[in-house]
């Protein structure tokens, strides 16, 4: 029929919704950015839609493209599963990487660099707490984030010590530093809750962070997610966020470090303890790769870590 859609315009368009940003969509694709543009045209006419705005600066979702990219999530998620059921044991593994552009995407894109051969099908599940039970359930099958204690049947390794950083209004007056003292942040209203990275464990760690500074954040509103929903929050608040050194960036806003004390965050990647699959272990290759080459495990003197993981690191 001339109005059926091909799975992979509908992968492709999801993958530049979430990255809002061509370049950086190819990349991860693995595909040349004429051919995925080309690509989401075809999908906007076989739509009979614009999907997206594009300038010579940025890219957003028109209406009609934040309906398809909730619909094509729910198409994507189905065809995937039943191709992981009709293969029995196939050569795939599926991720949760919490978020686009953090650290376990880097991981992820990492290991398929290595082991081109292993289908990695890439979910976001906002953080461990809520992917361990599909861990659990077979349906996840290797997740990130920060879950304290060791539940039953998975294991876990830390993959990086990522700085905690902060997001700024482009006019805010800690904008004009180099680096925040957290101390700054006192009476600021800053928010926690904002950005793909903020799971229930890292506002655990955040909240032991800053209470003994006397900070205190700002909590009556729900998890604000995509880069274009953090826009607006920093428009409509005018406030700080916390976030990790990762985050993509944000309209109308800067990234500057946390210092004194210089905060880490632990990110451990997590699987289940039966699982034994060439796609893991490229993950676990593509880990080690990345901490060497870029320092992920490196911590400098006197960093501040959450408990329990601050109690666990042997002395120096």
């Amino acid at each position: 029929m001339p109005d059926d859609v091909e799975i992979r315009l509908l992968r492709h368009f999801v993958v530049v919704a979430e990255e809002l940003h061509f370049s950086r969509a190819a990349q991860r694709l693995f595909v040349a950015q004429q051919a995925l543009s080309r690509d989401v045209r075809r999908l906007e006419d076989r739509m009979g839609a614009r999907l997206l705005e594009r300038t010579t600066r940025r890219v957003t979702l028109t209406p009609a493209g934040r309906l398809l990219l909730s619909r094509a999530r729910e198409i994507l998620g189905l065809y995937d599963s039943t191709l992981l059921e009709l293969r029995g044991e196939p050569q795939s593994l599926t991720v949760d990487v919490v978020g686009p552009g953090l650290t376990p995407t880097l991981v992820l894109a990492q290991a398929r660099r290595r082991a081109p051969e292993v289908e990695f099908f890439a979910r976001f599940h906002t953080g461990a707490e809520a992917a361990v039970p599909l861990l659990l359930a077979e349906k996840v099958d290797v997740t990130f984030g920060r879950v304290p204690g060791r539940p039953d049947g998975v294991r876990q390794r830390t993959v990086r010590h990522e700085p905690i950083a902060v997001l700024l209004p482009e006019r805010h007056p800690l904008a004009q530093t180099d680096a925040v003292p957290l101390e700054a942040l006192r009476g600021t209203g800053v928010c926690i809750r904002a950005g793909n990275h903020a799971t229930p464990g890292w506002e655990h760690a955040v909240l032991q962070l800053l209470a003994p500074f006397g900070v205190d954040p700002a909590l009556a509103h729900p998890h604000v997610q995509g880069v274009d929903e953090l826009a607006q929050h920093i428009r409509d608040r005018n406030a700080p966020i916390l976030t990790m050194t990762t985050q993509p960036a944000v309209p109308g806003a800067v990234l500057r470090p946390l210092m004194e004390p210089v905060a880490l965050f632990p990110w451990a990647m997590i699987w289940r303890a039966d699982t034994d699959h060439p796609g893991l272990r490229a993950l676990h290759g593509a880990a080690d790769e990345l901490a060497a080459a870029h320092l992920w495990l490196t911590v400098p003197r006197e960093a501040w870590f959450p408990e329990p993981e601050a109690g666990l690191r042997s002395p120096d």
